[in-house]
C-alpha cells in the first residue's frame, strides 16, 4: 500500500516526526471546530486535509513561541 503523501517527504518539511504529528493534530482540530461552528458537513476528513496543507506547504511550522519572553538582565 503506498500512502501520499509519503511521510518522508512530510518529515522533511517539518523537520521531525514528533513536529509533523503535533502540527498536524493542532491544525485537524482547527478544522474540524471551524466546519462545526459553521454547520458544514465535511466532504474531507480533517486529518486529510491538514496533511494536504502541509505537504503544499500552505501550513508550516514556525519556530518562535509568542508567549514565551526573553529573560532579561
Amino acid at each position: 500500500m503506498m500512502l501520499y503523501p509519503p511521510v518522508a517527504d512530510l518529515v522533511d518539511k517539518v523537520g521531525s516526526s514528533y513536529a509533523l504529528v503535533n502540527l498536524v493534530a493542532k491544525r485537524a482540530r482547527a478544522i474540524s471546530a471551524a466546519a462545526e461552528a459553521e454547520g458544514e458537513p465535511m466532504t474531507k476528513k480533517a486529518v486529510s486535509a491538514a496533511i494536504d496543507e502541509v505537504y503544499t506547504g500552505k501550513l508550516t511550522l514556525s519556530t518562535e513561541r509568542d508567549d514565551e519572553e526573553s529573560p532579561e538582565d
